[in-house]
């Protein structure tokens, strides 16, 4: 009887074990479906969006080098009263403090080199004085202002003028825009592609973005550089914003029928 019993628990273990291997079969195919769309029939088309905007901002930044002076303290003094007086007068101009921003300051010993001796020994280099270079970036919202302004900074002190750029101080509207116009192109795309391939469009799996926001300005401003001059010989540069080109690049992901 004891026999009979064990056999009859023997085999409902055997069929527990099969019914159970079987199920955990079954719900790790369906599971590995679910997490993985690639297990489907799928293709991927691409779309390219492009919008062109108009900059809202200039930036520019100037400098002060101050050079060849043995006293670096009265170095220091004179290249930071330039920088101030140009500071004092960009904010008579308009331009708010949130916009003046010191990028650089930097001090630099110059030296002065001696020949080595026939002997083979160089004598230590000697610093001969000090150069003090101070710069500030500047960001301009009044177009008409960039120009005079060029001109101006170097009129008030500073004799290097450079990195000037037009971009959007807030690309979001525009990066919108040409992802729109970028996902149109890609379902657009699909519809073809479906329509030659002789199969039918499924559901959409997966929008994936490439890249984000691309600036490119057309008629950017380049870098401008300006020697210490006399103020009566300084001349307002002509500046052109141009455009800026905003461009999204997404790919979609579309299972077949």
């Amino acid at each position: 009887m004891d026999t009979q019993i064990k056999n009859i628990l023997g085999i409902v273990v055997i069929v527990v074990l099969v019914v159970g291997a079987g199920s955990a079969m079954v719900f790790t195919r369906a599971f590995s479906k679910s997490v993985n769309p690639a297990s489907t029939r799928s293709f991927t088309v691409t779309g390219e969006g492009e919008i062109m905007a108009t900059p809202d901002i200039a930036d520019f930044s100037f400098s002060v080098i101050s050079q060849r002076g043995a006293d670096l303290t009265a170095l220091q003094a004179d290249n930071t009263t330039k920088v101030n007086k140009a500071i004092e007068y960009l904010k008579a101009q308009g331009i708010e403090a949130k916009d003046i921003k010191t990028s650089g300051y930097n001090i630099s010993p110059q030296y002065e080199y001696y020949q080595c001796k026939a002997s083979g020994v160089c004598p230590p280099a000697r610093i001969t004085g000090y150069e003090v270079s101070q710069t500030v970036a500047v960001k301009v919202r009044d177009f008409t202002k960039v120009g005079p302004l060029l001109s101006g900074v170097v009129k008030n002190g500073a004799n290097s003028v450079s990195s000037l750029e037009f971009r959007l101080e807030d690309p979001t509207g525009a990066q919108n825009d040409a992802r729109t116009e970028a996902i149109a192109k890609a379902k657009a795309q699909a519809k073809e592609v479906a329509k030659a391939g002789g199969f039918r469009l499924g559901k959409l799996l997966s929008i994936e973005e490439v890249n984000g926001y691309m600036p490119f300005a057309y008629g950017r401003g380049g870098g401008v550089m300006m020697a210490e001059q006399d103020s009566k010989q300084a001349i307002t540069p002509t500046v052109e914003p141009g455009s800026n080109s905003v461009k999204m690049q997404v790919i979609l992901h579309y299972e077949i029928k």
